[in-house]
């Protein structure tokens, strides 16, 4: 049989307060809590406390809240729609909950549940937006854990669109009901206002919004270059969780793993379009394409890159073309695999008076047969991370030491750098060519190479030595062999 869920014994409601006093006895730590909870509203606070705490003292001073500061009396919650009991001493208390019920105001005493007539919640404020959080008392700790992840989930913004959605209600009931008016709204939050009031600009979201009243037209897409961080899904930013959870379609790299696409909304189309070395799904310009032909049909669009978007993930080309076509985008930065790597060896990428600057690359840089001027940074001391060079380090390490790098240079490797089957490696630039005969390293692999890495926690890694194979060490004097 279906369970039936269980019933509410406390119904949650909103009181207006706007203007009303609200009373809170008590000069103490309780009293300065539920002082600033209800400092959130446009109440006028009414503080009754003979010896009130030095915090208290200035909260009252700071909030320009009223200060009774004399022994408690019943006359004193005259006028008040509320009351909180907050003194911590049990007799007062119960006194001043008496009083409330019989002058027929609703009042809360702190931590005494038999005592309460209501419930203060967990609240995450995003005026005029609220959501309230409530266990009845039974769980104050578990409410809070929840107003947290809920208060992650919102964007700081979201009560400014609140407020501009009040601004155009009137209008929008004007237009026919059904479709239209669902459709204007769900652009209005979906669309262009939202996107304008998070970027901070008011007279643009109200442009937006007005255009979006006087047209029949459906919304505009819109692209969001999206990092998805390295690899650990609590390692996404909370702007790059929210876009997932808005978006119609998302489109990944094969490198993003599905703990983090299963972020998005689970109705949200998906498409992988990603390349790994000898396997590409889709062609750049076939992604490009793709991209614009979403955003031209009004689709709201994640781009899901692994790492961060702008380091080595061809979001370049991608901006380009969206800009050619018309195309509305951001890019929302997420954890590039360097710093992943460097946090998984607890490794400082710059050290006072070792190594003051770093360089992102690839192996592939080195192919050429002139050398990078980012190489002779590396011989100046610089940190370097190098993406994606497994199947190059010989010739990494080769070039590098032919260029003046000691070959006892600090290593560091992480192979799925962030994940809890990641696998750390440490030794010399000399070490380095094993990386190729290691045919068990299947996932992304970060090497980082200079002196700063001699700072890390080498305790939970293995040693590159012990992996040489004949042929793919590297000379003291930097021939390859």
């Amino acid at each position: 049989m279906p369970q039936v869920n269980a019933k509410l014994n406390a119904f949650p409601v909103f009181v207006r307060v706007e203007g009303e006093a609200v009373a809170i006895v008590g000069g103490g730590e309780q009293a300065l809590a539920k002082a600033r909870l209800i400092e959130q509203s446009s109440a006028v606070l009414r503080i009754i406390a003979q010896n009130a705490e030095p915090d208290l003292l200035a909260f009252i001073a700071q909030s320009g809240a009223s200060h009774i500061a004399a022994v408690y009396d019943a006359s004193q919650l005259d006028g008040a729609v509320m009351v909180f009991a907050a003194s911590g001493d049990d007799t007062l208390d119960r006194r001043v909950a008496a009083d409330a019920r019989r002058l027929g105001l609703p009042v809360n005493a702190v931590d005494r549940p038999e005592l309460c007539d209501f419930f203060t919640p967990a609240l995450v404020n995003r005026a005029p937006v609220a959501i309230a959080i409530g266990t009845e008392g039974a769980g104050p700790v578990l409410a809070q854990m929840l107003r947290s992840r809920i208060d992650r989930m919102l964007s700081p913004s979201f009560g400014r669109l609140a407020a501009l959605a009040a601004s155009f209600r009137t209008a929008a009931e004007r237009l026919p009901k059904g479709n239209i008016r669902r459709r204007f709204w769900s652009d209005f939050f979906g669309g262009a206002p939202a996107r304008a009031i998070e970027a901070g600009e008011l007279s643009r979201a109200y442009e937006a919004a007005t255009d979006l009243l006087l047209s029949n037209a459906p919304a505009s897409g819109h692209i969001a270059l999206v990092g998805a961080g390295p690899g650990a899904e609590d390692l996404l930013t909370l702007r790059a969780h929210r876009l997932l959870m808005e978006a119609d379609v998302i489109v990944h790299d094969a490198l993003v793993p599905e703990s983090v696409i299963a972020m998005g909304r689970r109705d949200a189309e998906r498409l992988a379009v990603g390349k790994r070395k000898g396997c590409h799904t889709k062609s750049q310009a076939e992604i490009n394409a793709l991209l614009v032909e979403l955003g031209r049909q009004g689709k709201r669009v994640v781009r899901l890159k692994s790492g961060d978007p702008l380091v080595f993930g061809r979001a370049g080309e991608e901006m380009a073309a969206l800009r050619d076509a018309g195309i509305a985008y951001e890019v929302v930065p997420g954890v590039t695999a360097a710093f992943a790597a460097a946090a998984d060896f607890e490794l400082p990428l710059t050290l006072r008076g070792v190594s003051s600057s770093m360089v992102f690359t690839t192996g592939h840089d080195l192919k050429g047969n002139s050398l990078p001027d980012w190489a002779k940074l590396a011989i100046s001391g610089a940190t370097v991370a190098v993406y994606m060079g497994r199947s190059v380090a010989a010739e990494v390490a080769g070039r590098l030491i032919e260029a003046g790098l000691s070959p006892d240079t600090a290593v560091a490797v992480v192979e799925n750098a962030s994940l809890a089957n990641r696998r750390r490696f440490h030794g010399t630039l000399a070490d380095l060519p094993s990386l190729e005969a290691r045919a068990d390293l299947s996932g992304p692999v970060m090497t980082i190479i200079g002196d700063a890495v001699a700072g890390a926690n080498f305790e939970r890694s293995e040693p590159l030595a012990a992996h040489r194979v004949a042929g793919a060490s590297v000379a003291a004097e930097g021939v390859q062999p």
